[in-house]
């Protein structure tokens, strides 16, 4: 029996029930990655440093986790949709099983090897110590956020949407709180640094994993439940890796290149590290409800498309696009409200708050492009299971125009910061026509389910 919310014409005060919790969720995700480097501040620059050096490895897990979470969800999303609670089960199954293997091999170089670990980054001794006795502690956290990360991305994908941001909420709460406490020596607690910043991550991400156990045994649809892990199912599972990796690999292409512009301006100067690093916070602020409107409507079309509607899912994909520019336009202009503020507040160099001051009007309109790119690419595309098309568009726009483009404007051409600063900004809006040909052609409109997955066990 297909699910009532997958056939009724009332998109928007379902996207809006979806929208809240996930925005709530990004707000406070940003909130606690501000609070580490504030409170980390105070202890000294080694420890940002080492902590920054060590958390690329839990950048390259979360894009692992959430290329995982995408591909459970993109499937998750329309079983749903068409009422097969035993499918979804499965598919948890499988995604667990690759998240913990993934896992336990982080976890043991992290237990295991940590100063190995930390030398990939860097020489310095000192960095690699405070580094080190991080990631040990982290290899706990590691752990439970494999587990944690999949069971969210399943229950989000089945619209329930309001326990993943309890939960969340929970986490992050704490994380601060206990950060405070372990690096401060709050309440007779040990004065710990960045070693108490890896002990409150771990600590609150324990406490989130139990969380998930309790709210599992009062779910009556979905558990958290290590026996999906040995549900064998090979349609599934080859539907799984045809949809998670594409995406795991467009996310992982995307993030890559985009970290390559903090190459070409780091050697542009300090003056425009420094500018970038306020306008990155600013512009994660500004994109929050794009991409919390995307993440929201590829979970609603996936469950309308799963309902064989797609009649409605069209409709539904064309309202998302009207709310998406909407959506763009406010974060643009939340940029340029808050830009003199920031200005007034920032203590920089004059030409850094000059190249602040440009950066920042750039961002207004850049939050558009990647508002419609992104609710297109990982939201709407991949609502039809369509995680190729991303896959390709990214990797060529980053790889084969972006980031050669910023090189060879930085290093041959020898631009000026802020034209440089420009070009790099032009990449979401030189995949538009390519983008939204593809929306428009229909061609990622697809119900992803399959008919008699268990009729042998039957």
């Amino acid at each position: 029996m297909k699910h009532a919310t997958a056939t009724k014409d009332n998109f928007y005060p379902q996207i809006l029930k979806l929208v809240v919790p996930i925005v709530i969720q990004n707000l406070l995700s940003a909130a606690v990655n501000s609070a580490d480097v504030i409170m980390l501040n105070e202890v000294g620059q080694s420890s940002i440093s080492a902590v920054s050096l060590a958390a690329n490895y839990a950048s390259v897990l979360f894009m692992i986790y959430y290329g995982l979470g995408t591909g459970a969800s993109m499937l998750s999303a329309q079983y749903w949709g068409k009422g097969e609670v035993q499918a979804i089960r499965v598919i948890e199954g499988i995604a667990l099983r690759f998240s913990l293997l993934i896992t336990l091999c982080f976890s043991a170089f992290a237990l295991f090897a940590p100063e190995l670990m930390m030398k990939l980054f860097t020489n310095d001794a000192e960095l690699i110590a405070i580094g080190a006795d991080y990631l040990r502690v982290m290899s706990v956290t590691y752990l439970c956020w494999g587990v944690v990360e999949i069971y969210l991305a399943i229950l989000r994908s089945i619209g329930q949407v309001t326990i993943s941001m309890i939960l969340n909420v929970m986490a992050f709460t704490l994380n601060i709180f206990l950060n405070a406490v372990f690096i401060f020596g709050l309440f007779g607690a040990p004065k710990l640094g960045a070693t108490g910043v890896a002990i409150a991550t771990a600590l609150s991400r324990i406490i989130e994993l139990l969380g998930c156990i309790i709210a599992s045994l009062f779910n009556k649809h979905i558990k958290l439940n290590p026996a999906y892990m040995f549900i064998r199912n090979k349609l599934l599972f080859n539907d799984f890796i045809r949809l998670s990796l594409p995406a795991l690999g467009n996310d992982l292409s995307w993030s890559v290149a985009f970290s390559m512009y903090s190459v070409v301006l780091g050697h542009l100067g300090s003056d425009a590290v420094a500018a970038n690093s306020f306008v990155v916070v600013v512009r994660n602020f500004g994109t929050v409800l794009c991409f919390g409107t995307a993440s929201a409507g590829g979970i609603l079309l996936g469950n309308v498309m799963g309902a064989g509607n797609m009649e409605h899912a069209k409709q539904y994909a064309s309202k998302l696009m009207k709310l998406t520019v909407i959506t763009g336009a406010i974060g643009g202009a939340l940029v340029l409200a808050v830009t003199p503020l920031v200005l007034h507040f920032a203590d920089l160099s004059d030409t850094a708050m000059h190249y602040l001051k440009y950066m920042l009007l750039i961002n207004t309109y850049y939050i558009m492009g990647a508002a419609v790119n992104t609710t297109l690419i990982a939201g709407v595309f991949r609502a039809g299971g369509d995680s190729r098309f991303g896959l390709i568009c990214d990797t060529i726009d980053m790889w084969c125009y972006a980031v050669p483009l910023g090189f060879i404007a930085a290093f041959v051409f020898k631009l000026p910061v802020m034209v440089v600063y420009f070009l790099l900004c032009t990449d979401e809006f030189v995949k538009w026509p390519w983008v939204i040909k593809h929306y428009r052609s229909g061609k990622w409109l697809k119900n992803i389910t399959r008919e008699g997955l268990f009729e042998e066990e039957g």
